[in-house]
């Protein structure tokens, strides 16, 4: 049996027991970084079906007693593939014991066909720093400030418009009145 839980992490039945895999050197987005987290579990759940085999290949335990691990159904490399979909970053971090080469190569191959986190000119807000920021960060990265920056401000933007592309990414602190207008002092 094997079960998804969000874009990089895993359930799976050995026998009797059930074990918890962390897809080892990646970093898919966190669930709340809409839309691409969700996405990243869509197609964990595409690459690796509820009921599906899969071997494991790695041993280590992290913090949270996850198996770390590379995911493979049959020959493909469930970790590698969602990297090339753009649906994961390869995290540098983390890639001793990976084909390192391997992973960064699948994450420029989707920069350059600018897909799933991708989309956004630069990648959306790296998992790693959203999850330091805490949880109003949006999932995607202000196209003119580095991927790490803080919160964008309305008096940073340019238009109307931008402000409410930016609150339909999930920059929902742009709104302060809750009316569904960011900055509305931008509007013309």
């Amino acid at each position: 049996m094997l079960s998804v839980g969000d874009g990089d992490t895993l359930t799976v039945s050995d026998g009797l027991r059930r074990v918890t895999i962390r897809l080892a050197c990646i970093d898919a987005p966190e669930t709340a970084q809409s839309p691409y987290g969700l996405e990243a579990r869509k197609t964990l759940q595409l690459l690796a079906p509820i009921g599906s085999s899969v071997s494991i290949r790695g041993s280590k335990t992290d913090r949270y007693r996850r198996t770390l691990g590379e995911v493979f159904r049959g020959n493909s490399n469930i970790n590698l593939e969602l990297v090339r979909r753009g649906d994961a970053f390869a995290y540098r971090q983390y890639l001793s014991g990976c084909d390192r080469n391997a992973y960064l190569d699948a994450e420029r191959y989707a920069e350059l066909n600018r897909t799933g986190v991708w989309s956004v000119p630069g990648g959306i807000t790296r998992p790693w720093d959203w999850r330091r920021g805490g949880r109003n960060r949006s999932g995607s990265a202000f196209p003119s400030a580095p991927t790490n920056s803080k919160r964008v401000r309305c008096r940073d933007l340019k238009s109307w418009e931008e402000a409410q592309r930016l609150l339909k990414q999930g920059h929902s602190y742009l709104d302060g009145d809750g009316d569904g207008n960011a900055c509305e002092s931008l509007q013309h």
